[in-house]
């Protein structure tokens, strides 16, 4: 699956880049929906990420893209893999005919484990009924 974000000046820290908490909060809203998706009559709540790295700051007006693939399903949890990534435009030489080359930056990624509870909050079994 794949979600976009456009990073807006209410997203940024006080050095003009994306605040942290935010891309974390981006990741786990995506995967909340991923697993959303997956199991529509299903309640879920985050219970980890397993790694927070930034590996390439963000600026104000970048497009973040996040790749979600779903990599394990327990009794009554499900992790999803996301992959966060910018698209960055550069200049290219005078004599080209395009004026702007896109590139793609790793940002950040963590595996998010998601388990399923009742409406008390109490744990639930997952029936493995999504594709």
């Amino acid at each position: 699956m794949e979600n976009y974000k456009l990073v807006l000046p209410e997203h940024l820290n006080h050095y003009g880049f994306l605040f942290g908490g935010y891309l974390l909060k981006f990741v786990d809203e995506i995967a909340w929906i991923a697993a959303s998706l997956d199991y529509p009559s299903f309640n879920f709540v985050t219970i980890g990420m397993d790694k927070v790295e930034f590996r390439k700051s963000v600026r104000q007006g970048t497009i973040l893209r996040f790749k979600t693939s779903r990599t394990r399903v327990g009794n009554s949890s499900v992790t999803y893999f996301v992959e966060v990534e910018s698209d960055s435009h550069s200049n290219v030489p005078e004599n080209s005919d395009r004026d702007k080359v896109m590139t793609t930056d790793s940002v950040f990624s963590t595996s998010v484990t998601m388990v399923r509870v009742d409406q008390y909050g109490q744990k639930q079994a997952i029936q493995e009924t999504a594709p």
